[in-house]
């Protein structure tokens, strides 16, 4: 039988099914060292802003479209993940001027 030369899609074998953990984890970021501790704060910019989410600053929209940061503590004590599903979406003014 001939070979085929067709790709072939990943059979999702090794797939965790974590995507935005996996992503929120390895994308660009920073450590940012705060009085309340230490924040992992990860830039999201307009493109890919594509939910409203409501700034814990200023309790306004950060709407779809509108480049904002996202932050999760970096020394929390229920590990990562815990962590990571607790971040919140701010306006980059209102956390520069005191999260």
């Amino acid at each position: 039988m001939p070979r085929s030369n067709r790709p072939r899609r990943n059979s999702g074998a090794g797939d965790t099914g974590d995507d935005g953990f996996e992503r929120m984890m390895t994308g660009w970021r920073t450590v940012e060292h705060r009085r309340n501790g230490d924040w992992n704060v990860q830039p999201i910019s307009g493109l890919q802003a594509t939910k409203p989410y409501t700034c814990p600053g200023c309790s306004l929209t950060v709407t779809p479209g509108m480049a904002h940061l996202v932050a999760w503590r970096a020394d929390g004590v229920l590990g990562d993940s815990s962590d990571l599903a607790a971040r919140r979406h701010w306006h980059t003014h209102c956390w520069r001027i005191g999260s």
